[in-house]
């Protein structure tokens, strides 16, 4: 039977993380969504996302930018903010949700991107197994697999948008993150043994920690033509009694 933890609430994850300055510096500002704290954001940011406080696959999550929403394929204006809060009230039918300062990601043919970074808990140390790319699904502004997104290679695609030494150095930075993120999380959940980050780099190329899934699917690493990512995942999670179902249809291959 597998030991690991599961952490379902993003706002309980998100306050754990901001204990961490290192960290902290690489979390976009996140608050439980109000009609103020959205609109603060809006004012400050230009753009945010709203997100179930519980949930996954990117089911639910919107991009709201002044006016306009985006959900899904489709993308709606309205003639004030109160009209577009109300709209999206009505949405979220007195679920709980989150307001996060939106991320202007790297994008591939106008396509957002960012990268599933999986660290998982071996015998002594934890160790990161794999970093894929995932791209939206044109005309989505999530990039999940199961919306219809599509797995790169994440060195051959940061490669293609940046340099070599950018693309070296990002990837060094994703698992100083990773690390970073297990030690904060095993520090109050000591049973936790594999997290799956989801970090955006933007135009500057600054590293921001969108998510983190303490039971992540490896089904983007599935995609890659590379399986050596993946059978290593499998290997690390044997060892602490999970087993993964890889029933992948909904990703893409890039």
């Amino acid at each position: 039977m597998s030991t690991t933890q599961r952490i379902s609430s993003k706002w309980v994850k998100t306050k754990l993380m901001v204990r961490s300055p290192f960290l902290s510096a690489h979390i976009p500002t996140t608050r439980r969504m109000t009609r103020k704290s959205l609109a603060r954001l809006l004012e400050k940011h230009g753009m945010a996302y709203v997100k179930p406080e519980r949930g996954s696959l990117g089911i639910g999550v919107m991009r709201v930018d002044r006016w306009s929403v985006q959900q899904g394929m489709r993308k709606r204006t309205f003639a004030s903010y109160d009209e577009m809060y109300s709209w999206i009230g009505a949405q979220t039918a007195g679920r709980s949700y989150l307001a996060q300062r939106g991320v202007r990601m790297l994008k591939l043919r106008g396509r957002p991107i960012d990268f599933r970074v999986m660290i998982q808990k071996g015998r002594v140390r934890w160790k990161v197994t794999g970093i894929a790319a995932r791209v939206a699904h044109p005309g989505k502004a999530v990039t999940n697999g199961s919306q219809g997104g599509s797995i790169h290679d994440a060195g051959a695609l940061l490669s293609r948008l940046t340099d070599a030494g950018t693309a070296d150095r990002l990837q060094k930075k994703f698992k100083r993150l990773a690390k970073a993120t297990a030690s904060q999380f095993q520090a109050s959940h000591p049973r936790m043994k594999e997290l799956g980050l989801d970090i955006a780099v933007d135009g500057k190329r600054r590293a921001w920690i969108l998510e983190v899934n303490t039971r992540p699917d490896p089904c983007p690493f599935a995609k890659l033509s590379d399986l050596s990512m993946l059978n290593e995942m499998i290997r690390y999670a044997r060892g602490y009694g999970r087993t993964y179902a890889l029933n992948c249809t909904k990703a893409r291959r890039g």
